[in-house]
Protein backbone atom coordinates (compact mmCIF):
# COMPACT_ATOMS: atom_id res chain seq x y z
CA UNK A 1 0.00 0.00 0.00
CA UNK A 2 1.31 3.38 -0.75
CA UNK A 3 2.29 5.19 2.47
CA UNK A 4 0.67 8.48 2.94
CA UNK A 5 3.10 11.48 4.10
CA UNK A 6 2.12 13.83 6.39
CA UNK A 7 3.84 17.00 6.69
CA UNK A 8 6.76 18.34 9.37
CA UNK A 9 3.84 20.06 11.30
CA UNK A 10 1.27 16.95 11.07
CA UNK A 11 4.34 14.44 12.42
CA UNK A 12 5.32 16.79 15.19
CA UNK A 13 1.34 16.95 16.19
CA UNK A 14 0.69 12.97 16.37
CA UNK A 15 3.80 12.67 18.76
CA UNK A 16 2.72 15.45 21.14
CA UNK A 17 -0.79 14.11 20.84
CA UNK A 18 0.73 10.04 21.57
CA UNK A 19 0.61 10.10 25.50
CA UNK A 20 2.94 7.21 25.59
CA UNK A 21 5.96 9.21 23.87
CA UNK A 22 7.84 11.48 26.23
CA UNK A 23 11.31 12.57 26.53
CA UNK A 24 14.29 15.58 26.14
CA UNK A 25 15.00 17.32 22.83
CA UNK A 26 18.65 18.53 23.37
CA UNK A 27 20.46 20.59 20.59
CA UNK A 28 23.89 22.40 20.15
CA UNK A 29 24.90 24.48 16.92
CA UNK A 30 22.93 25.44 14.25
CA UNK A 31 19.87 26.32 15.86
CA UNK A 32 17.25 24.60 17.75
CA UNK A 33 14.88 23.86 14.89
CA UNK A 34 13.40 20.41 15.80
CA UNK A 35 12.34 21.90 19.11
CA UNK A 36 10.68 24.93 17.64
CA UNK A 37 8.92 22.34 15.21
CA UNK A 38 7.41 20.63 17.94
CA UNK A 39 6.30 23.59 20.06
CA UNK A 40 4.81 25.70 16.70
CA UNK A 41 2.75 21.92 16.24
CA UNK A 42 0.44 22.82 19.40
CA UNK A 43 0.28 20.16 22.64
CA UNK A 44 3.97 20.02 22.93
CA UNK A 45 4.03 19.46 26.66
CA UNK A 46 2.80 16.22 26.02
CA UNK A 47 5.69 15.30 24.67
CA UNK A 48 8.56 17.49 25.70
CA UNK A 49 10.08 17.24 29.33
CA UNK A 50 12.55 19.14 28.74
CA UNK A 51 14.34 21.27 25.93
CA UNK A 52 18.12 22.38 26.13
CA UNK A 53 20.58 24.41 24.01
CA UNK A 54 23.90 24.21 25.41
CA UNK A 55 25.00 27.02 22.50
CA UNK A 56 27.96 27.98 24.58
CA UNK A 57 30.58 25.87 24.05
CA UNK A 58 31.41 26.18 27.82
CA UNK A 59 28.55 24.63 28.93
CA UNK A 60 28.52 22.39 26.13
CA UNK A 61 31.96 20.63 27.80
CA UNK A 62 30.59 21.31 31.01
CA UNK A 63 27.28 18.76 30.26
CA UNK A 64 29.08 16.58 27.99
CA UNK A 65 32.19 16.42 28.46
CA UNK A 66 33.91 17.70 31.66
CA UNK A 67 37.50 16.84 30.63
CA UNK A 68 38.37 17.87 27.44
CA UNK A 69 36.29 20.27 24.55
CA UNK A 70 37.49 18.15 21.78
CA UNK A 71 35.36 18.18 18.27
CA UNK A 72 31.83 19.76 19.05
CA UNK A 73 30.24 18.32 15.28
CA UNK A 74 31.21 14.85 16.24
CA UNK A 75 29.58 11.57 17.04
CA UNK A 76 31.51 11.33 19.81
CA UNK A 77 30.15 14.16 21.31
CA UNK A 78 26.66 13.33 20.04
CA UNK A 79 26.97 9.83 22.24
CA UNK A 80 27.82 12.03 24.97
CA UNK A 81 24.56 14.11 24.27
CA UNK A 82 22.72 10.90 23.99
CA UNK A 83 23.82 9.46 27.02
CA UNK A 84 23.84 12.30 29.31
CA UNK A 85 20.44 13.26 28.90
CA UNK A 86 19.09 9.39 28.61
CA UNK A 87 20.45 9.00 32.21
CA UNK A 88 19.34 12.53 33.56
CA UNK A 89 15.76 11.51 32.12
CA UNK A 90 15.51 7.87 33.48
CA UNK A 91 16.80 9.00 36.77
CA UNK A 92 14.26 12.32 37.38
CA UNK A 93 11.05 11.13 35.63
CA UNK A 94 11.69 7.15 35.75
CA UNK A 95 9.38 6.37 39.26
CA UNK A 96 6.82 9.49 37.75
CA UNK A 97 5.88 8.48 34.89
CA UNK A 98 4.18 4.78 35.41
CA UNK A 99 4.73 2.23 32.99
CA UNK A 100 2.92 2.76 29.81
CA UNK A 101 5.65 5.93 28.78
CA UNK A 102 8.29 5.62 25.96
CA UNK A 103 10.95 7.63 27.20
CA UNK A 104 13.25 8.70 24.43
CA UNK A 105 16.13 11.16 23.76
CA UNK A 106 16.76 13.45 20.53
CA UNK A 107 20.31 15.41 20.10
CA UNK A 108 22.30 17.51 17.50
CA UNK A 109 25.06 18.91 17.07
CA UNK A 110 25.07 20.83 13.68
CA UNK A 111 27.35 23.15 11.80
CA UNK A 112 25.17 24.83 9.64
CA UNK A 113 26.93 27.60 7.07
CA UNK A 114 28.96 30.26 8.53
CA UNK A 115 28.53 34.18 7.34
CA UNK A 116 31.65 33.49 4.99
CA UNK A 117 30.29 30.51 3.37
CA UNK A 118 33.45 28.59 3.66
CA UNK A 119 32.49 26.02 5.98
CA UNK A 120 31.89 22.33 5.81
CA UNK A 121 27.72 22.76 6.66
CA UNK A 122 27.16 19.06 8.75
CA UNK A 123 25.62 17.28 11.51
CA UNK A 124 25.03 14.36 13.54
CA UNK A 125 21.67 13.85 14.92
CA UNK A 126 20.31 10.68 16.47
CA UNK A 127 17.90 8.98 19.53
CA UNK A 128 18.04 7.12 22.29
CA UNK A 129 14.65 5.62 22.90
CA UNK A 130 12.16 2.78 24.34
CA UNK A 131 9.89 0.85 21.87
CA UNK A 132 8.28 -0.32 24.51
CA UNK A 133 7.19 1.05 27.77
CA UNK A 134 10.60 -0.38 30.81
CA UNK A 135 12.54 -1.88 27.74
CA UNK A 136 15.80 -1.28 26.82
CA UNK A 137 16.43 1.70 24.48
CA UNK A 138 17.71 1.02 21.32
CA UNK A 139 19.67 3.79 19.20
CA UNK A 140 19.82 5.39 15.87
CA UNK A 141 22.60 7.98 14.56
CA UNK A 142 22.86 9.41 11.34
CA UNK A 143 25.07 11.96 9.62
CA UNK A 144 23.94 14.69 7.15
CA UNK A 145 25.58 16.91 4.94
CA UNK A 146 23.43 19.86 5.12
CA UNK A 147 23.81 21.23 1.33
CA UNK A 148 21.49 24.70 0.64
CA UNK A 149 23.62 27.88 0.41
CA UNK A 150 21.45 30.08 3.13
CA UNK A 151 21.28 29.15 6.62
CA UNK A 152 18.28 29.80 7.27
CA UNK A 153 16.91 27.01 4.98
CA UNK A 154 19.49 24.73 6.42
CA UNK A 155 17.51 25.39 10.07
CA UNK A 156 14.27 25.05 7.95
CA UNK A 157 15.73 21.37 6.86
CA UNK A 158 17.18 20.62 10.13
CA UNK A 159 13.82 20.85 12.03
CA UNK A 160 11.95 18.47 9.58
CA UNK A 161 14.65 16.14 9.19
CA UNK A 162 14.68 15.87 13.41
CA UNK A 163 10.94 15.81 13.20
CA UNK A 164 11.27 12.99 10.91
CA UNK A 165 14.11 11.00 12.81
CA UNK A 166 11.76 11.23 15.79
CA UNK A 167 8.50 9.64 13.90
CA UNK A 168 10.25 7.21 12.21
CA UNK A 169 11.42 5.61 15.83
CA UNK A 170 7.79 5.04 16.45
CA UNK A 171 6.29 4.39 13.55
CA UNK A 172 8.70 2.95 11.16
CA UNK A 173 11.53 0.83 13.53
CA UNK A 174 10.04 -2.48 12.36
CA UNK A 175 11.03 -1.43 8.86
CA UNK A 176 14.07 -0.60 8.01
CA UNK A 177 13.90 0.94 4.44
CA UNK A 178 10.56 2.63 4.96
CA UNK A 179 12.14 3.93 7.87
CA UNK A 180 15.29 5.31 5.74
CA UNK A 181 12.78 6.68 3.11
CA UNK A 182 10.66 8.43 5.25
CA UNK A 183 14.14 10.68 6.55
CA UNK A 184 13.43 12.52 3.24
CA UNK A 185 9.22 12.92 4.01
CA UNK A 186 9.09 17.13 2.54
CA UNK A 187 13.06 17.34 1.76
CA UNK A 188 14.82 16.33 -1.40
CA UNK A 189 18.50 15.17 -2.15
CA UNK A 190 19.16 18.91 -3.25
CA UNK A 191 18.45 20.17 0.11
CA UNK A 192 20.34 17.30 2.46
CA UNK A 193 22.23 14.25 1.87
CA UNK A 194 21.70 11.68 4.51
CA UNK A 195 25.14 9.63 4.03
CA UNK A 196 25.52 7.43 7.23
CA UNK A 197 22.68 5.70 9.24
CA UNK A 198 23.61 3.19 12.30
CA UNK A 199 20.74 1.13 14.19
CA UNK A 200 21.62 -0.57 17.55
CA UNK A 201 19.67 -2.06 20.71
CA UNK A 202 18.47 -5.48 21.72
CA UNK A 203 15.29 -4.61 20.06
CA UNK A 204 17.19 -3.78 16.75
CA UNK A 205 19.79 -6.36 16.61
CA UNK A 206 17.82 -8.08 13.52
CA UNK A 207 19.31 -4.98 11.05
CA UNK A 208 21.87 -5.44 9.53
CA UNK A 209 23.87 -1.84 8.98
CA UNK A 210 25.71 -2.73 5.95
CA UNK A 211 22.27 -3.18 4.39
CA UNK A 212 21.39 0.14 5.53
CA UNK A 213 24.13 2.00 3.89
CA UNK A 214 23.31 0.06 0.39
CA UNK A 215 19.83 1.19 0.57
CA UNK A 216 20.99 4.91 1.40
CA UNK A 217 23.03 4.47 -1.95
CA UNK A 218 20.02 2.66 -3.72
CA UNK A 219 17.70 5.54 -2.63
CA UNK A 220 19.73 8.44 -3.66
CA UNK A 221 20.03 9.32 0.04
CA UNK A 222 23.77 9.23 -0.44
CA UNK A 223 26.49 9.26 -3.50
CA UNK A 224 27.98 6.19 -1.45
CA UNK A 225 28.38 3.91 1.94
CA UNK A 226 31.49 2.66 3.48
CA UNK A 227 32.54 -0.27 5.56
CA UNK A 228 36.02 -0.51 7.31
CA UNK A 229 37.75 -4.06 7.24
CA UNK A 230 35.57 -4.99 10.46
CA UNK A 231 31.91 -4.33 8.16
CA UNK A 232 31.17 -1.55 10.55
CA UNK A 233 29.39 1.38 8.71
CA UNK A 234 31.48 4.54 8.75
CA UNK A 235 31.13 8.12 8.29
CA UNK A 236 33.52 8.35 4.69
CA UNK A 237 34.46 11.77 6.16
CA UNK A 238 35.66 10.64 9.38
CA UNK A 239 37.45 7.94 7.94
CA UNK A 240 38.89 9.24 4.76
CA UNK A 241 39.85 12.56 5.63
CA UNK A 242 43.17 13.67 4.86
CA UNK A 243 44.31 10.18 4.38
CA UNK A 244 46.20 8.59 2.08
CA UNK A 245 44.15 6.11 -0.16
CA UNK A 246 43.95 3.69 -2.92
CA UNK A 247 40.80 2.78 -4.66
CA UNK A 248 40.01 -0.02 -6.70
CA UNK A 249 37.16 -0.62 -8.50
CA UNK A 250 35.64 -4.26 -9.55
CA UNK A 251 32.89 -7.15 -8.95
CA UNK A 252 34.33 -9.01 -6.27
CA UNK A 253 32.22 -11.86 -7.43
CA UNK A 254 34.42 -13.29 -5.86
CA UNK A 255 37.90 -11.75 -5.83
CA UNK A 256 40.06 -13.62 -7.58
CA UNK A 257 43.99 -14.31 -6.93
CA UNK A 258 44.90 -11.75 -10.34
CA UNK A 259 42.49 -9.44 -8.65
CA UNK A 260 43.72 -9.43 -5.19
CA UNK A 261 47.59 -9.54 -6.76
CA UNK A 262 46.47 -6.40 -8.55
CA UNK A 263 46.01 -4.69 -5.30
CA UNK A 264 48.98 -6.33 -3.12
CA UNK A 265 51.34 -5.32 -5.57
CA UNK A 266 49.97 -1.63 -6.23
CA UNK A 267 49.83 -1.24 -2.49
CA UNK A 268 53.73 -2.28 -2.04
CA UNK A 269 54.16 0.86 -4.97
CA UNK A 270 52.31 3.37 -3.28
CA UNK A 271 54.04 2.34 0.11
CA UNK A 272 57.10 3.52 -1.40
CA UNK A 273 55.71 6.82 -1.88
CA UNK A 274 57.25 9.83 0.66
CA UNK A 275 55.34 10.43 3.47
CA UNK A 276 53.58 7.14 3.08
CA UNK A 277 52.86 5.30 6.77
CA UNK A 278 50.61 2.22 7.22
CA UNK A 279 48.45 4.10 9.61
CA UNK A 280 47.55 7.10 7.24
CA UNK A 281 46.58 4.86 4.28
CA UNK A 282 44.02 3.48 3.78
CA UNK A 283 42.80 0.57 0.83
CA UNK A 284 39.40 0.57 -0.43
CA UNK A 285 37.96 -1.91 -2.43
CA UNK A 286 34.75 0.01 -4.59
CA UNK A 287 31.75 -2.43 -5.97
CA UNK A 288 28.73 -0.10 -7.81
CA UNK A 289 25.43 -0.32 -7.10
CA UNK A 290 25.07 -1.77 -10.51
CA UNK A 291 26.96 -4.84 -9.68
CA UNK A 292 25.17 -5.07 -6.84
CA UNK A 293 21.83 -4.89 -8.55
CA UNK A 294 19.96 -8.06 -10.08
CA UNK A 295 16.67 -7.41 -12.25
CA UNK A 296 16.30 -4.11 -10.38
CA UNK A 297 16.80 -5.34 -6.91
CA UNK A 298 19.62 -5.74 -4.45
CA UNK A 299 20.26 -9.46 -3.73
CA UNK A 300 21.22 -8.67 -0.15
CA UNK A 301 22.68 -12.41 0.70
CA UNK A 302 24.90 -11.76 -2.48
CA UNK A 303 25.90 -8.76 -1.10
CA UNK A 304 27.05 -9.72 2.19
CA UNK A 305 28.83 -12.50 0.80
CA UNK A 306 31.13 -10.44 -0.97
CA UNK A 307 31.59 -8.22 2.02
CA UNK A 308 32.50 -10.03 4.04
CA UNK A 309 35.41 -12.24 1.71
CA UNK A 310 36.68 -8.84 1.31
CA UNK A 311 36.87 -8.02 4.98
CA UNK A 312 38.18 -11.60 5.76
CA UNK A 313 41.15 -10.74 3.53
CA UNK A 314 41.72 -7.27 5.56
CA UNK A 315 39.82 -4.62 3.16
CA UNK A 316 37.63 -1.77 3.52
CA UNK A 317 34.81 -1.80 1.26
CA UNK A 318 32.37 1.08 -0.64
CA UNK A 319 29.37 1.26 -2.27
CA UNK A 320 28.50 3.56 -4.74
CA UNK A 321 26.10 4.96 -7.29
CA UNK A 322 29.41 6.64 -9.21
CA UNK A 323 29.52 5.25 -12.70
CA UNK A 324 32.22 7.71 -14.27
CA UNK A 325 35.89 7.49 -13.08
CA UNK A 326 36.17 11.49 -13.53
CA UNK A 327 33.19 11.40 -11.00
CA UNK A 328 34.63 9.03 -8.40
CA UNK A 329 37.66 10.92 -8.26
CA UNK A 330 35.51 14.37 -7.98
CA UNK A 331 33.71 12.65 -5.16
CA UNK A 332 37.01 11.41 -2.93
CA UNK A 333 38.36 14.95 -3.34
CA UNK A 334 35.86 15.98 -1.17
CA UNK A 335 37.37 14.62 1.81
CA UNK A 336 40.71 16.20 1.31
CA UNK A 337 42.63 12.89 0.79
CA UNK A 338 46.44 13.33 1.23
CA UNK A 339 47.49 10.93 -1.50
CA UNK A 340 45.07 9.25 -4.03
CA UNK A 341 45.79 6.55 -6.09
CA UNK A 342 43.54 4.72 -8.50
CA UNK A 343 43.95 1.18 -9.24
CA UNK A 344 42.94 0.00 -12.99
CA UNK A 345 43.30 -3.24 -15.33
CA UNK A 346 44.03 -2.83 -18.73
CA UNK A 347 40.77 -3.53 -20.58
CA UNK A 348 39.01 -0.77 -18.59
CA UNK A 349 41.97 1.73 -19.19
CA UNK A 350 41.67 1.01 -22.77
CA UNK A 351 38.16 1.87 -22.43
CA UNK A 352 38.74 5.46 -21.42
CA UNK A 353 39.91 6.23 -24.05
CA UNK A 354 36.95 5.72 -25.95
CA UNK A 355 35.10 9.51 -26.58
CA UNK A 356 31.69 7.86 -26.79
CA UNK A 357 31.95 8.00 -22.68
CA UNK A 358 31.90 11.87 -22.64
CA UNK A 359 29.83 12.88 -24.87
CA UNK A 360 27.68 14.78 -22.54
CA UNK A 361 30.36 16.68 -21.05
CA UNK A 362 31.12 20.40 -23.12
CA UNK A 363 34.85 19.98 -22.87
CA UNK A 364 34.71 15.96 -23.83
CA UNK A 365 37.25 13.34 -23.26
CA UNK A 366 39.65 16.64 -22.39
CA UNK A 367 37.48 17.74 -19.44
CA UNK A 368 36.75 14.66 -18.45
CA UNK A 369 40.66 13.84 -18.13
CA UNK A 370 41.28 17.31 -16.69
CA UNK A 371 38.49 16.36 -13.41
CA UNK A 372 40.01 12.91 -13.33
CA UNK A 373 44.03 13.42 -13.07
CA UNK A 374 43.55 15.83 -10.16
CA UNK A 375 46.37 17.29 -8.34
CA UNK A 376 47.13 14.32 -6.10
CA UNK A 377 46.12 11.68 -8.24
CA UNK A 378 47.68 8.81 -9.88
CA UNK A 379 46.68 5.94 -11.68
CA UNK A 380 48.17 2.44 -11.50
CA UNK A 381 47.71 0.65 -14.44
CA UNK A 382 47.76 -3.37 -13.84
CA UNK A 383 48.89 -5.28 -17.29
CA UNK A 384 47.47 -8.40 -19.34
CA UNK A 385 49.16 -10.93 -20.62
CA UNK A 386 49.83 -11.25 -24.26
CA UNK A 387 48.85 -14.87 -24.42
CA UNK A 388 50.80 -15.23 -27.80
CA UNK A 389 54.52 -14.08 -26.80
CA UNK A 390 53.63 -14.25 -22.85
CA UNK A 391 54.82 -10.79 -22.63
CA UNK A 392 52.81 -8.22 -20.13
CA UNK A 393 50.37 -5.70 -22.48
CA UNK A 394 50.63 -2.16 -20.44
CA UNK A 395 49.60 0.81 -21.22
CA UNK A 396 52.10 1.56 -23.69
CA UNK A 397 50.69 -0.94 -25.77
CA UNK A 398 47.29 0.11 -26.76
CA UNK A 399 46.19 1.83 -29.74
CA UNK A 400 45.25 5.25 -29.34
CA UNK A 401 44.08 7.67 -32.03
CA UNK A 402 46.50 10.10 -33.10
CA UNK A 403 44.49 13.33 -31.58
CA UNK A 404 44.93 11.36 -28.14
CA UNK A 405 48.48 10.19 -28.22
CA UNK A 406 49.67 13.60 -26.93
CA UNK A 407 47.23 13.52 -24.00
CA UNK A 408 48.52 10.16 -22.74
CA UNK A 409 52.51 10.80 -23.97
CA UNK A 410 51.65 14.25 -21.22
CA UNK A 411 50.21 11.97 -18.56
CA UNK A 412 53.00 9.18 -19.07
CA UNK A 413 55.93 12.15 -18.70
CA UNK A 414 54.22 13.96 -15.69
CA UNK A 415 53.87 10.37 -13.66
CA UNK A 416 50.66 10.63 -13.92
CA UNK A 417 49.73 7.05 -15.03
CA UNK A 418 52.45 4.34 -13.82
CA UNK A 419 52.39 1.16 -15.22
CA UNK A 420 53.00 -1.87 -12.55
CA UNK A 421 55.86 -4.41 -13.78
CA UNK A 422 55.67 -7.00 -10.61
CA UNK A 423 52.21 -8.63 -12.06
CA UNK A 424 52.37 -12.05 -11.14
CA UNK A 425 51.90 -13.73 -14.76
CA UNK A 426 51.11 -17.02 -13.23
CA UNK A 427 47.48 -15.52 -12.48
CA UNK A 428 47.54 -13.66 -15.60
CA UNK A 429 47.72 -16.54 -17.49
CA UNK A 430 44.23 -17.97 -16.17
CA UNK A 431 40.78 -17.53 -17.28
CA UNK A 432 38.73 -16.06 -15.03
CA UNK A 433 35.99 -15.70 -16.81
CA UNK A 434 34.40 -18.71 -15.31
CA UNK A 435 34.94 -18.39 -12.12
CA UNK A 436 31.65 -18.13 -10.75
CA UNK A 437 29.76 -21.10 -12.78
CA UNK A 438 33.42 -23.32 -12.21
CA UNK A 439 32.39 -22.14 -8.06
CA UNK A 440 28.93 -22.88 -8.39
CA UNK A 441 29.10 -26.21 -10.18
CA UNK A 442 32.06 -27.44 -7.78
CA UNK A 443 34.13 -27.75 -11.42
CA UNK A 444 38.06 -28.64 -10.54
CA UNK A 445 40.48 -26.50 -10.37
CA UNK A 446 38.17 -23.37 -9.03
CA UNK A 447 39.99 -23.34 -5.70
CA UNK A 448 43.20 -21.96 -8.03
CA UNK A 449 41.57 -19.19 -9.27
CA UNK A 450 40.88 -17.42 -5.62
CA UNK A 451 42.61 -16.36 -2.76
CA UNK A 452 42.94 -19.81 -0.22
CA UNK A 453 40.89 -17.40 2.50
CA UNK A 454 38.12 -17.04 -0.22
CA UNK A 455 38.22 -20.50 -1.09
CA UNK A 456 37.98 -21.83 2.78
CA UNK A 457 35.03 -19.53 2.62
CA UNK A 458 33.08 -20.15 0.20
CA UNK A 459 33.41 -23.86 0.89
CA UNK A 460 32.50 -23.42 4.75
CA UNK A 461 29.52 -21.25 4.06
CA UNK A 462 28.18 -22.70 1.20
CA UNK A 463 28.23 -19.06 -0.88
CA UNK A 464 27.96 -18.07 -4.46
CA UNK A 465 25.88 -21.65 -5.22
CA UNK A 466 28.29 -23.57 -4.15
CA UNK A 467 26.79 -26.41 -2.67
CA UNK A 468 29.94 -29.00 -2.75
CA UNK A 469 28.20 -31.00 -5.36
CA UNK A 470 29.76 -31.76 -8.84
CA UNK A 471 27.65 -30.74 -11.63
CA UNK A 472 26.88 -33.80 -14.35
CA UNK A 473 28.42 -33.38 -17.12
CA UNK A 474 27.10 -32.08 -20.20
CA UNK A 475 26.00 -34.91 -22.90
Amino acid sequence: MERQILSTKNKALTLNLDRSVYGTLAEIGGGQEVARAFFQAGGASGTIAKAISAYDKTFSDHLYNNRKSGRYVSENRLQKMLKYEYNELASVLGKKQGSDVRFFVFANTVATLNFAKDNDAHGWLGVRFQLHPGSEPGEVVTHVSLLENDTLLQQYTLGSLGVNLIYACYHYADRPNLFLQSLMDNLDTHRIEVNMVRMAGKELDYVDNRLLGVQLVKNRMTSATIFDSRGNVQQPADMLYKKNLLAFRGRFRPITNASWDMLRKCYEIFSRDENYTEENTLALCEITLDNLMQEGEIDETDFLERVNMLNGLGQNVMISNIREYYRLVEYFSNFRLGKFRVVIGIPTFNSLWDKKYYSDLRGGILEAFGRLFVRNMKMYVYPSLNKNNGKLFTSKDIELPADLQHLYNYLIENRKILDVRSAETRWLDKDYSRTLEMIRNNSPGWEELVPEYVASYIKKNKVLGFNGIHAMPKK
